[in-house]
């Protein structure tokens, strides 16, 4: 299937948006849903955020449509707005003691490396990291990688599911089934997965799982998620006490939820027009061939990174089977990220991350429906100019 369906989205027709995996990018019938919302909240405040004339029944609207999409029970769901404020709520919630560790990989997004560190400045809790073999090629080498460094003082096994600087699909189901196995709480950075790959949250079994409908499954910025088995629902403090937080935590909330649901949903005033607009979300892409859509954008991802590969000699992080679906980092020569970003930027109008991570410097490269196969010949074209590249076979 052809793609390139940019008239619905608001970008900027000038700038070669390739960096979707940041922050995403919204239709614009979902914005106008979204602004429709936020005028229905200036228009009547009081009514508006009033529990029992409707704010509550919205809110579980959106909790029921979601929760279809990602193979969860509605009452498992509360709004965040984004997968990082949702995994701090985790974090700052797990009764840790000094000595206790928690496992993670060394491929973890940056702002939740400094989420642990001051939870373990606080509890005397440690980090430990798991080296995950490159380039990554089979899934029981990742598993042992860490089920290898799982001990007795192991707390909390921490996973991204999509890794942000690498942009790897781990295969993390062994992993988690081995930790609650082993009564190892299993927390999921999910924030690259909703709309990106099916997700069966029920059948994976993760103890916590958060992540953004504002990046692949396209909803304006600010909507997001966490996902908590109802075993450990009672354990997690919100991280504003509120109008919605009730001391007793196994008796139903006071807005007609449960108690997870509304000391969760209910810190004040806020605008939740980002989260309400996900079920508009949904139906956007209900109503195009999305299948068709998400296999033309894995390949031509695939083959950017492939023909990258060819022209600088450079291995790519993993087989095809781990890289994520629709994003792929590509390793270039050793360049200082930042000059190598904004030649892109100036020189092309290519918006698109440069990062040096461990000893790789990587470019990383989303596409999403509105991108075209111009895009990345531009992209390579540009590439091979900036670097002086060899000239493709």
């Amino acid at each position: 299937m052809a793609i390139g369906l940019k008239a619905p989205f608001l970008l900027d027709p000038e700038v070669v948006f390739l960096n979707h995996g940041s922050f995403g990018a919204c239709p614009a019938p979902v914005f106008d849903r979204y602004q429709d919302w936020q005028r229905r909240l200036e228009r009547q405040p009081v009514v508006f955020l009033d529990p029992d004339r409707g704010y509550a029944a919205w809110m579980a609207e959106t909790r029921a449509a979601l929760s279809a999409e990602i193979g969860a029970r509605a009452d498992d769901i509360v709004g965040f707005a984004n997968a990082t404020s949702a995994l701090n709520a985790v974090a700052r919630s797990l009764p840790l003691n000094p000595g206790d560790e928690i496992l993670t990989t060394n491929h973890e997004y940056a702002a939740l490396e400094k989420t642990w560190a001051f939870v373990t400045a606080r509890t005397g809790a440690r980090v430990v990291t798991a080296e995950v073999p490159l380039p990554l090629t089979d899934a029981a080498a990742f598993t042992a990688a860490l089920t290898d460094r799982m001990t007795d003082r192991t707390r909390v096994l921490f996973l991204s599911h999509i890794t942000s600087p690498t942009a790897l699909y781990f295969p993390i189901e062994a992993a988690v089934a081995e930790a609650r196995a082993r009564g190892i709480r299993t927390v999921i950075d999910g924030a690259h997965t909703p709309g990106h790959v099916p997700l069966d949250l029920e059948a994976l079994g993760a103890d916590f799982y958060a992540g953004n409908c504002h990046k692949w499954l396209l909803t304006p910025k600010g909507a997001g998620f966490l996902h908590a088995r109802p075993e450990h629902q009672p354990m997690l403090n919100p991280l504003v006490i509120s109008h919605g937080w009730e001391p007793d935590r196994s008796a139903p909330g006071p807005f007609g939820g449960t108690a997870f649901v509304d000391a969760m949903e209910f810190q004040g005033t806020r605008d939740p027009a980002a989260w309400l607009s996900v079920p508009e979300a949904l139906a956007f892409r209900a109503g195009q061939d999305w299948a068709a859509i998400a296999r033309a954008c894995r390949d031509m991802a695939t083959a950017t990174g492939d023909r990258l590969a060819a022209r600088t000699g450079l291995a790519p992080l993993s087989s095809p089977e781990f890289r994520a679906p629709q994003m792929v980092a590509m390793p270039v020569p050793p360049c200082d990220p930042m000059w190598l970003k904004d030649a892109l930027y100036d020189r092309y109008a290519i918006e698109i991350p440069v990062l040096n991570w461990k000893e790789h410097s990587i470019v990383r490269l989303s596409v999403q429906c509105y991108n075209t196969q111009d895009e990345m010949e531009l992209l390579l074209d540009a590439l091979g100019e900036i670097l002086s590249l060899p000239v493709a076979a």
